[in-house]
């Protein structure tokens, strides 16, 4: 299997996969920690999908922190970069929509279970031009029926179109730390702090209190999958202490932050 490939080979690699005839295709690809895609995009459906390490996902729309027990559904078209945390080994699925009028035309978050995760292990050793009617076609339909999407919080973080909003979001995902209130950034862009909840509301989807504690979240998840200790992570995402960290992390994962990745 190819190793860490070079930017160009992965686009060649690619394109092979989207030329078949075949309206399924999976590939592989392994990534050493802290290497990117790149930004790029796909003419098929994309299931993204990694057996080790953590994919940090980004599109226009938003992020999506993936563990190896969650895919990305990507939509034909969609622009995205994909960052390592740790040794990533991606198994993913390219998909003509046309044959799977069941599955979402939105960008979401794909359940995978132990079933589907061998699936798609198994899929990745079929050739790209397999026979029609064949055992590897009929594999590969029912990897497709076993797809099922899950909620995109808390693995999601939402990104505004408005201008001086997303400045603002980036500013706070840059430093997840800041305690800044909604009127003092609304003082900041010249507005009220009303006007500022109103945005998020309208932008987002979360309030503006929601949003920042889901940037805390999702950068801690990015610092633990690298490694980082928990007080550290706690610390350096605005938290006054471990167990205050702990128990937001519990509340909203179900285990504290020394098991999330302890099983996957």
């Amino acid at each position: 299997m190819e190793q860490v490939p070079t930017d160009a080979a992965i686009v060649r690699k690619h394109l092979a996969y989207h030329a078949t005839e075949r309206p399924i295709a999976a590939m592989e690809v392994d990534y050493r920690h802290g290497m990117t895609t790149g930004r790029h995009a796909h003419p098929r459906a994309q299931l993204l999908y990694a057996i080790a390490g953590v994919m940090i996902v980004q599109s226009e729309l938003g992020t999506w922190v993936v563990p190896p027990n969650r895919a990305v559904w990507l939509a034909a078209g969609a622009e995205h970069e994909v960052r390592m945390c740790g040794e990533v080994k991606i198994r993913t699925l390219f998909v003509d929509p046309a044959v799977a009028p069941g599955l979402p035309r939105e960008n979401c978050v794909i359940g995978v279970s132990p079933l589907v995760r061998e699936l798609l292990v198994a899929a990745v050793r079929i050739p790209r031009d397999y026979a029609a009617g064949s055992r590897d076609e009929r594999l590969l339909h029912v990897l497709l029926d076993e797809l099922t999407v899950r909620d995109v919080l808390p693995l999601y973080l939402p990104m505004p179109a408005h201008a001086a909003l997303r400045r603002v979001c980036e500013a706070l995902m840059a430093s997840p730390d800041d305690d800044a209130t909604a009127a003092q950034w609304g003082r900041r862009l010249g507005v009220t702090a009303k006007t500022v909840h109103r945005l998020f509301a309208r932008e987002t989807g979360l309030t503006f209190a929601e949003w920042r504690r889901q940037a805390r979240l999702l950068a801690a998840l990015e610092r633990l999958a690298a490694g980082a200790r928990i007080i550290d992570v706690a610390l350096d995402a605005g938290y006054a202490s471990q167990s205050a960290f702990t128990a937001m992390f519990r509340k909203h994962f179900g285990m504290p932050p020394s098991a999330f990745y302890a099983g996957e």
